[in-house]
């Protein structure tokens, strides 16, 4: 994928982004330089102050592609509330709501069609939306195509057929902070994975076993599931950036424990069941129901749902696919269930043997090996939002709050349908394998930030990363573009292309980009405008002073209080009749820098000028 241009024209903006903001990512020259002379992958660098912008960017980038979703998958599945009618469901959303409520957006995106010419691959994308419309995407280079297009509209406007392949695979986001800008539209998205599982649950409707939907907002909360995906089904070579800088070696153990059922209410079991069987009073009749999911004790009155019944052979399953637990106790080294508390739990000691049953058991062909593993446990990872009403899910996926997250109630452990343990690894220069738990923060952080590429690194997906670098020390955040590029393939020997944004305020990531590939952030005081503009010096292997100079403004390479303390000492009027006093003074109190040679030098000179003048007398 490579983004074009974006504008937004809703005439109430989009949070900082005024209305009338525009960018082009690629002109005609570069576009056409990297469609010619592909140099392989290489993301956005997104730099500024605090406060710029560089996460609105992301955000509304996301919020469209949200949009897009929702209205790809409207004949598929959506809750209730998406279902607008103007006599049953007044307020349901329509493809015409959302914020930004009008924009543009262009882009290409690589088909795999090997047969063409690498520069001739690409199909040009435009989505348009007017204020209080439906979004249109238009084909714009079908005929380039024409086995693909021949059902395509005159006017190049897209249908159900197009869409499947003219958006991104996937659309991926992450923040390593306490940012929450950029998760809005990923939450809510992360919902609607959920209830298209419950509502195949409550319905008795076939499960494909994974998501129909291609957002992801992957927290630390998938922290564990990523690295187990590519520390299994991984080839050793492609796991290298995992031990250049962390020194993971090999996953040695890990648990898996799957709560397999939950007590409902008597309204929520209503909703298992069919209108008639409510309606004829079976509710409070019999021990069975008429969903095979759901099961009243008729001794205590209580119901419970098996949430696992789609997912699990064995479990009145109606079997249209592999089942993703079955496949898990397939995989195990052991496993057992807790009757009393229906829960069942998977022990993995890993070998070869191990990795190969995996291999053999989440490989959906299409869906490459590490990423079928992880669309399981993306679905049973969504399970552990089951504890959300219906009506703060309604409030979610109306909001235009960055606080959704504090309003999702978080479960204790062993109230969670699924969950991970005991996960070991070894690590190099450590004796005893170790938990995942015992890492520094900038570990797991770097361990998350290249996982996730390396799971999706056989996609046309955009990845969205705020600040994916804040835990790093300085030689990883050196290294972190060269480890991006060893996780992502050469788009110039694959059928996939990734387009990437980072927002970061580290001028190294800066010193690894070139200038067409470096976003600088400025909002202008007097009316709050967001601009974007490119540097005016070529930032490839530029030095980190003046990076910080001519990107963030900052003069001094040391920090505020040092500075004063120089320029105290500079002031003494009780040393400053002795310069080489006063120098000594200076180097034994300041570190070395740029500033504390100049200063020294400065007073040297004063000095020699001194005794010059006092000589001439």
């Amino acid at each position: 994928m490579k983004l074009l241009r974006i504008k937004i024209t809703d005439p109430m903006g989009f949070r900082s982004l005024k209305p009338g903001f525009e960018y082009h990512f690629r002109n005609e020259r570069s576009l056409q330089e990297e469609l010619v002379n592909p140099e392989g992958f290489a993301p956005f660098v997104c730099a500024g102050p605090n406060g710029s912008g560089k996460s609105n960017l992301l955000e509304v980038l996301a919020a469209i592609f949200f949009q897009l979703e929702v209205q790809r998958v409207r004949r598929t599945f959506l809750p209730l509330i998406f279902n607008y009618d103007p006599q049953d469901n007044t307020n349901g959303i329509q493809d015409k709501d959302g914020s930004p409520n009008a924009y543009e957006l262009e882009y290409l995106i690589k088909l795999p069609f090997g047969a063409l010419p690498e520069s001739q691959r690409y199909a040009h994308v435009r989505i348009s939306k007017e204020p209080d419309a439906s979004p249109q995407m238009h084909w714009l280079n079908p005929n380039n195509f024409a086995a693909f297009s021949k059902d395509l509209a005159a006017d190049g406007l897209c249908g159900e057929h197009e869409r499947k392949f003219l958006l991104p695979e996937y659309v991926l986001g992450y923040s390593s902070g306490e940012n929450e800008i950029l998760s809005l539209p990923f939450f809510k998205m992360r919902f609607i994975q959920l209830d298209e599982y419950l509502n195949c649950l409550k319905e008795q409707l076939q499960y494909p076993g994974r998501p129909e939907t291609r957002m992801a907002y992957l927290d630390n909360s998938f922290s564990q599931a990523i690295l187990l995906c590519n520390l299994l089904m991984q080839e050793d070579h492609v796991l290298r950036p995992f031990r250049d800088d962390v020194g993971i070696e090999e996953l040695k153990e890990f648990r898996i424990i799957i709560k397999r059922s939950i007590e409902v209410s008597e309204n929520v079991a209503e909703g298992f069941m069919t209108d008639d069987y409510v309606e004829k009073g079976y509710v409070q009749d019999s021990y069975a129901t008429s969903n095979p999911a759901l099961r009243r004790d008729s001794e205590t009155n209580r119901y419970t749902v098996n949430l696992m019944q789609l997912l699990e052979a064995g479990s009145d399953s109606a079997e249209t696919f592999d089942p993703i637990v079955t496949r898990l106790k397939r995989c195990a080294t052991c496993w057992y269930v807790d009757e009393a508390t229906d829960t069942l739990v998977l022990d993995y000691f890993v070998n070869n043997e191990t990795r190969e049953a995996f291999r053999d058991n989440f490989d959906y062909g299409f869906y490459k090996s590490p990423l079928a593993l992880f669309h399981s446990f993306q679905v049973l990872l969504s399970l552990n939002l089951y504890t959300v009403s219906d009506t703060l899910k309604n409030d979610v996926y109306r909001s235009n709050s960055h606080y959704v997250s504090e309003t999702v109630p978080t479960l204790a452990s062993d109230q969670r349908i699924m969950r991970l343990k005991h996960f070991y690894f070894t690590k190099q220069g450590v004796e005893k394998p170790m938990l995942l738990k015992e890492l520094s923060d900038g570990e797991y952080q770097l361990l998350h930030s290249l996982g996730l590429c390396l799971l999706f690194r056989n996609t046309n997906s955009l990845f969205l990363l705020d600040e994916p670098e804040t835990h790093f020390n300085p030689d990883w955040r050196a290294n972190f573009i060269t480890q991006l590029k060893q996780c992502l393939p050469d788009e110039a020997n694959e059928n996939v292309n990734q387009e990437m944004l980072i927002t970061t305020h580290s001028p190294f990531l800066i010193s690894d980009s070139k200038p067409e590939k470096v976003l600088l952030f400025t909002k202008n005081k007097e009316n709050d405008t967001v601009s974007i503009s490119q540097p005016e010096y070529n930032t490839l292997g530029a030095s980190i002073n003046k990076i910080t100079m001519e990107t963030f403004h900052k003069q001094e390479t040391i920090g505020r209080r040092a500075n004063q303390i120089l320029q105290n000492l500079l002031s003494d009027r009780v040393t400053q009749n002795d310069p080489h006093a006063l120098a000594r003074r200076i180097m034994a109190t300041v570190g070395d820098s740029i500033e504390r040679t100049f200063a020294v030098q400065s007073v040297l000179a004063r000095s020699k000028q001194t005794n010059e003048e006092d000589g001439s007398h």
